[in-house]
């Protein structure tokens, strides 16, 4: 079995990259999107279709439901249970997206804070810090004793880990969650083809119903969820709310989105490890290269 990722920027071809792939090279695909996880956030998250899927078996898309805070961990189980069904039904695994954060995850290992499941504070403020003080004094010498998110962060790892918190930092190593080799490929394109690319996607979203779609949403899922916060969903919102006009509604979602892909540029080149970037028909070259091998 043979893994690789295929990433780019937000409106760079990697979906239909991947499918194109998946069907030459018996490969099911896991979605490495942070909003195509969330069902009935369809053509805000640009999740492919049941017909653009070809057939192929996709992994993290509709997961869960919008109101439900998607994390690290939760990406992980996506990947366990790909690489488990890869594995038992002699597929190739292709991760594909553009979230490169859960990729870097994959590759380094969950961080410290990652590794911990969330655990209530169950005791005042005042009684956890004594409690940590008296089990911890030097490490509770950086926080102050009205410090109440560093203290409910050293009281979690008490909590969670049964170590305090130098213990836990001491002992802590990150483990790589991809135990075996995996490829990168990154889809390149020119700056302002990109942009285009961009705008004519948002415009086709609005056309599609991302407004009507936005409207369901509300009426189903409150505004401060994370889900609710994303591009596309967020100006729609304003747009409802009457503070941009309907006229500027798909130029400021595009030029959000050209914003993320410029970042999605910069963490890919500092965060993930050297790997072959080219433009798409270059690319597929060399990932159907690298299943012949």
């Amino acid at each position: 079995m043979k893994q690789i990722a295929i990433i780019g920027t937000t409106a760079s071809g990697k979906s239909d990259l991947s499918i194109e792939v998946a069907l030459q090279t018996n490969s099911i695909i896991l979605s490495l999107d942070s909003l195509s996880v969330y069902k009935e956030i369809d053509i805000a998250s640009a999740k492919p279709t049941k017909n653009e899927m070809c057939g192929i078996k996709h992994f993290g898309i509709d997961v869960v439901y919008p109101s439900y805070q998607f994390g690290v961990i939760d990406f992980i189980d996506c990947y366990q249970e790909a690489l488990s069904f890869a594995q038992n039904h002699q597929k190739n695994l292709i991760i594909t997206g553009g979230s490169s954060f859960y990729l870097k995850t994959l590759i380094d290992g969950l961080s410290q804070n990652d590794a911990l499941v969330p655990k209530t504070i169950d005791i005042p403020h005042d009684e956890a810090y004594a409690k940590l003080t008296e089990l911890d004094p030097t490490y509770m010498l950086k926080i102050d004793k009205n410090d109440t998110y560093r203290i409910e962060k050293a009281y979690n790892i008490l909590l969670s880990s049964n170590q305090t918190p130098s213990e836990f930092f001491a002992s802590y190593q990150k483990q790589p969650i991809i135990k075996d080799n995996i490829e990168i490929f990154e889809i390149s394109w020119d700056v302002e083809i990109l942009r285009q690319r961009i705008s004519i996607r948002t415009e086709k979203m609005v056309q599609n119903g991302l407004i009507d779609e936005v409207i369901t949403l509300e009426k189903k899922y409150p505004r401060n969820v994370n889900s609710m916060k994303s591009i596309g969903i967020i100006e729609v919102l304003d747009y409802l709310d009457g503070k941009i006009a309907k006229k500027d509604l798909t130029q400021l979602i595009s030029t959000h989105t050209a914003q993320l892909a410029k970042k999605q540029r910069t963490f890919n080149k500092t965060q993930l490890p050297p790997h072959q970037k080219n433009e798409i028909s270059a690319l597929k070259k060399e990932i159907f290269k690298y299943f012949l091998v």
